[in-house]
Parts: C-alpha cells; sequence; structure tokens
C-alpha cells in the first residue's frame, strides 16, 4: 500500500501566506511516501510566483511528483507561452514535464495536459496514453497512479470544456490497467469513479492555497492505495492555523470496477 499526499492549485501570487506553515507542518506530520502536485503553482507565471512556489516545495521532507498547470505558462506575455512555456516551470520545480515515479508499492505517472495554443482548455494525445501505458507495463501488483492538471471528466455544473482528447484517454488508461487519475484545476474536492470508466477512480484535489476557493476551503487529499481498496481522506484548514480531516471515501475493486466500500 501506498500513502499519496495530493496537493493542487497552489496559485502562488493569489494564495493565503498565511496558511504555508500550517500545510507544510501537516504535510511533515502525516509523512506520506509521495506527495503529488497536480499543476497551477503560480497565478501568473512570474518569476517571483515560481521563487515562493520552489521555496514551498524545497520545504517538503518527501519525495514530490509534479506536473504544470494552466496558470504555470503566462497569460499576460504571449511570446513566453508560444516560443518558452515552460522555461519557468523548468527552472523553478522540474525540469521533467512528465516525470515517472517508481516505488515498492505504486508506480505514478505525470501528464502534461497544458495547451499553449488553448490557455484553459487542456488536451491529451494519443502519444502520451500510449507513454504512460508503457510506464505501467511493468508495475505488476503495483498500484497505477496518473497525475495531470485538467480532469479526465467534468459534471454537469462545469461550465469550462473537457480537453481534448479525454473521452479516448480514459477508455485506454483504463484499458492498460490504470487504477486512479489525480487532478485539479477546477478547485473542487471530488472523489468517485469515472463514468465512462468506473475501473478508474477519479481523485479531484480542491485548492491547497488559493483564496479563489470557488464554494470550498483550501484542502488537500490523503490517500491510501493499493489494487484492490482505495481510501481518501480530504483535510481542510481549519481556521487559517491548521488543517483537519472532514471527509473520508472509500472505494474497493469488484469485478472490475470501483464501489463504494460502504455501499
Amino acid at each position: 500500500m501506498i500513502r499519496v499526499l495530493h496537493l493542487s492549485d497552489l496559485h502562488f501570487g493569489r494564495d493565503r501566506p498565511e496558511l504555508q506553515d500550517p500545510l507544510l507542518a501537516r504535510i511533515d506530520a502525516l509523512a506520506p511516501d509521495v506527495v503529488a502536485i497536480s499543476g497551477d503553482f503560480t497565478q501568473r507565471a512570474r518569476i517571483g510566483q515560481f521563487e515562493r512556489a520552489s521555496a514551498f516545495v524545497d520545504r517538503i521532507a518527501q519525495p514530490v511528483i509534479s506536473v504544470p498547470g494552466n496558470h504555470d505558462t503566462p497569460l499576460d506575455n504571449i511570446w513566453i507561452r508560444m516560443l518558452r512555456p515552460w522555461a519557468r516551470y523548468r527552472d523553478a520545480i522540474d525540469s521533467e514535464l512528465e516525470p515517472v515515479m517508481e516505488t515498492p508499492a505504486a508506480v505514478l505517472a505525470g501528464v502534461n495536459t497544458v495547451n499553449r495554443f488553448s490557455w484553459q482548455r487542456g488536451r491529451m494525445s494519443r502519444r502520451t496514453v500510449t507513454r504512460v501505458c508503457d510506464a505501467f507495463a511493468d508495475a505488476g501488483d503495483r498500484v497505477r497512479i496518473v497525475v495531470l492538471h485538467h480532469p479526465l471528466e467534468h459534471g454537469q455544473d462545469v461550465d469550462k470544456r473537457l480537453m481534448r482528447g479525454a473521452e479516448p484517454a480514459l477508455a485506454a488508461l483504463q484499458e492498460c490497467g490504470a487504477d486512479m487519475v489525480l487532478s485539479g484545476h477546477l478547485h473542487h474536492t471530488i472523489t468517485a469513479p469515472f463514468g465512462l470508466a468506473q475501473g478508474l477512480l477519479f481523485v479531484q484535489a480542491g485548492t491547497g492555497l488559493s483564496s479563489r476557493h470557488r464554494g470550498d476551503r483550501n484542502t488537500f487529499n490523503l490517500i491510501e492505495a493499493d489494487r484492490r481498496r482505495i481510501a481518501v481522506q480530504t483535510w481542510q484548514d481549519d481556521e487559517g492555523d491548521d488543517f483537519r480531516p472532514f471527509l473520508d471515501a472509500a472505494f474497493t475493486r469488484q469485478d472490475g470496477v470501483w464501489r463504494r466500500a460502504d455501499a
């Protein structure tokens, strides 16, 4: 079993600085095996914002796997976004945009879903899906986790366009044995099987530090997973001085489908 702390949408530049130390202290106290950060480290991909994001990540003692979000390429500098969209992210966060991390209990594959030609809407190509499936080829009994920024599925109340290639990616990832997809982008916490691919568990994190709550408080997810059972505990900020657990969801795999353990 692996314990993954799932963070997303830190948005340095529009963050709540008073939450940084409590969040880092809670991460340290929980001591997960891996911290997965699913994009949007910054608000406008400015150098100073990336410097603050880098300093935050450097204070995490556990191994970190991360991918960029659409806010990590400049919206207000079209030339940098077209010609050198990932330069600042590579310098500050990780030179690898689509990292793969292997542990004794899991294989985690990062996907860069950001489309520099359509700033808000992501994309996922067939080539990318093939690369992820190749990363899982020798996973054996280890849990297979995909980390990306844009969700592969939206609820009915989401007014953003679903990223390009999402539907075929869902089918292909399930076919090649992926167990769980971690994402962000929408600033809401959701844990549920995918509607079109019940063999994949969808775990979406809210925003870890941003002041743009969109109705939720600042949150992160703590996940304990193997190929038969996944438990997700969502933690939320407690009046700005700590994070407390407030929601639990557990799923077991039955006949290749993830079902609520209490259903």
